[in-house]
């Protein structure tokens, strides 16, 4: 029985080490891989990014053609796709490119006829003639909703600069002989300022400013500027020339013999 009960011991002494050397050589063991799922808030790759790049440059030439109608606000995925439009060369080349366009229509126009006393080329104000760029870009180039109030304050200010290809072209309109009508959407309260501005940044010499009067206040951009159009036609002025960075400033009725649309992914106004 004695010889026995230590066979036992000896056995349970056997496996104790065991079970201890098995612990120590598994922790010598190496650790299991531990595998990383994807995760949502992995970064976007370059073809992610070039891909969304290519959407907003689509969305933009699709607003320019006047096929995403009607918009409130640049979509967010877009901004800063837009932001970096409106700040760099393409933008500028693009202006500019219109401006040639027209100058060289203009220049064909004077040489084809003698007489230019009732010619008359129409040209937008904002976008068009002076630049809001200032402004947007407190305001998220479009990102944000319109608030008329605010824009408001910063026509009162007076500081928009020009664009520089339309004060070229609008100087040579004028030196080519066209009566030059200013056509904006602007209310007749922001007629001073608006003069101050535009004289400021060097137009001159227009034949007339037409703002937005009290009873034209519901009426759609399209609708104001087609009877402002026709009141022309009906004093006897041909319009052949008209510039906008508005559909709005250039469709409807009494339209000019050719009509001239700078860009502006900004904001849409029907």
């Amino acid at each position: 029985m004695a010889r026995h009960g230590s066979l036992l011991a000896l056995v349970l002494m056997g496996v104790m080490l065991a079970v201890a050397g098995a612990e120590e050589h598994a922790a010598e063991l190496p650790r299991p891989l531990v595998i990383q799922l994807p995760s949502s808030t992995t970064e976007k790759t370059a073809a992610d990014e070039a891909e969304a790049e290519a959407r907003c440059a689509s969305w933009r030439v699709a607003v320019e053609a006047n096929n995403v109608l009607p918009w409130s606000a640049v979509p967010a995925e877009c901004a800063a796709h837009v932001r970096r439009y409106v700040t760099g060369p393409a933008y500028r080349s693009d202006l500019e490119l219109v401006a040639r366009e027209a100058s060289a229509y203009a220049r064909s126009l004077a040489a084809s006829a003698s007489d230019r006393a009732a010619d008359a080329w129409v040209f937008d104000v904002d976008e068009t003639l002076l630049s809001n760029l200032p402004y947007y870009a407190d305001h998220g180039y479009g990102l944000e909703l319109f608030d008329h109030r605010e824009f408001d304050r910063w026509v009162e200010k007076g500081e928009a600069p020009a664009i520089p290809s339309s004060l070229k072209l609008y100087k040579e309109v004028r030196d080519l002989g066209f009566k030059t009508f200013l056509l904006t959407g602007r209310s007749e309260g922001h007629q001073g300022v608006t003069v101050d501005n535009l004289k400021k940044q060097g137009f001159h010499d227009w034949d007339r400013l037409i703002l937005r009067a009290a009873a034209d206040r519901t009426k759609t951009a399209t609708a104001y500027k087609s009877e402002k159009r026709k009141e022309m036609e009906a004093e006897g002025y041909k319009i052949l020339g008209n510039s906008g960075d508005q559909w709005s400033d250039l469709l409807g009725y009494s339209m000019s013999a050719r009509s001239f649309k700078l860009p502006n992914p900004m904001y849409y106004i029907p």
